[in-house]
């Protein structure tokens, strides 16, 4: 059993025929809820795009590779966008933070009301001239689901996507994980079906959170009996990259005309990052250093 708060583990199964992905991820939805002062419905969508994400990262092959998630609905909550690295480290924004829809049945949030009719893009920024990008169009706006269909449409990839996210009375999050197992070209028919039965049976992500299962205990209820290991663990973490020497360099390559209007003003600037919240401040002084930087 893994001792840190927030990690996913990376397995195969069935002779190297299924390979399988599970993540606990409390702390880190927890913290893009706090950042982004979600309500409890973008909460749950957000923080179902952060564990799907944190997921497909690991099937990256470089460490510096980089995928991003967009949803893009006309719901009220009029998309979302997730980064993750194959390091394990989550950034993302919703478009709208605080969005109140009713709930479903038994309480269940709508996310996929909150999300809409759109479609989910997914890029992966191995470092070639031009990203991977792979567009679907949005199945319910419930996310697990519109993965699923993606890796079957854009990937070929059949699959099998859990995605979860409780949150708590006063908002905050209880729990926050999920799963996705593949199947390969040459599975047999036997282990296929077993694995079928296996995913139909399994209960939902957030009630086996909560009730204390780990990644591992997850992936053994898919996965036992089916010859299967752990291949990796590795912890994951909510972490913006932004910094102020970025932000400086963003503003030097600003239009001159632009810079320029900024500093007639008079009044210092700030700028905010829309995966963290941080602010950044530059008075009017620093913004001419900014320019007289940038001129050739």
């Amino acid at each position: 059993m893994n001792t840190d708060t927030d990690y996913q583990v990376r397995a195969t199964a069935a002779n190297g025929t299924i390979r399988a992905f599970a993540i606990t991820a409390r702390d880190t939805v927890e913290e893009a809820r706090q950042r982004h002062n979600t309500s409890p419905v973008v909460t749950a969508a957000l923080g179902r795009v952060l564990c799907g994400a944190a997921m497909m990262s690991r099937m990256e092959k470089e460490d510096d590779d980089l995928l991003t998630i967009q949803v893009i609905g006309d719901g009220p909550m009029q998309g979302l966008t997730v980064t993750a690295n194959p390091c394990g480290l989550l950034k993302g924004f919703a478009n709208v933070t605080d969005v109140e829809v009713p709930p479903k049945h038994k309480g269940k949030l709508d996310v996929g009301t909150a999300v809409g009719a759109g479609i989910l893009r997914v890029m992966r920024d191995t470092g070639a001239p031009e990203p991977y990008i792979g567009t679907v169009q949005l199945v319910s706006g419930e996310i697990a689901e519109d993965l699923t269909y993606y890796f079957a449409q854009s990937e070929q990839t059949p699959s099998a996507v859990g995605l979860g996210v409780l949150v708590d009375t006063d908002c905050s999050v209880l729990a926050a994980g999920g799963f996705i197992v593949q199947v390969m070209p040459d599975i047999t028919d036997e282990t296929l079906g077993q694995l079928e039965e296996r995913i139909k049976a399994i209960p939902p992500v957030t009630e086996m959170l909560h009730s204390g299962m780990t990644p591992e205990m997850i992936l053994g209820e898919l996965l036992s009996d089916m010859d299967w290991e752990i291949l990796e663990t590795q912890p994951v973490a909510y972490q913006c990259d932004c910094s102020r020497e970025r932000v400086s360099r963003s503003l030097s390559i600003l239009n001159q005309k632009d810079l320029q209007e900024m500093i007639d003003e008079g009044k210092p600037i700030e700028v905010r990052c829309q995966f963290c919240n941080e602010t950044y401040t530059f008075s009017p002084t620093e913004l001419k250093e900014l320019q007289e930087s940038a001129k050739p």
